[in-house]
């Protein structure tokens, strides 16, 4: 494991290791702006609505992303391992 994974590792167990959605809200709003959360939020609502059956059209609608971000969304969803397993 190289030195970049070795800290992606280590936030990935300290994310893993919040006791509360408030703790995890604290800790984003330490390490991002604004802006990236929203970007993350959005992009889970996204997948979201492909899971439950929606089309392009009306994802990119409801949500505030572009047709490339839906298209990286959409192949996590497909074929990624954490969209599906979380998202209710």
């Amino acid at each position: 494991m190289d030195h970049k994974d070795e800290k992606i590792q280590a936030l990935l167990t300290l994310i893993a290791s919040m006791e509360s959605a408030q703790d995890c809200a604290d800790l984003f709003a330490d390490l991002c702006t604004r802006r990236e959360v929203e970007n993350m939020a959005e992009r889970l609502y996204a997948a979201k609505l492909l899971i439950e059956g929606n089309t392009y059209s009306q994802v990119i609608a409801q949500t505030d992303i572009s047709s490339a971000t839906l298209s990286r969304v959409s192949q996590c969803v497909q074929y990624g391992k954490g969209y599906s397993q979380f998202i209710k």
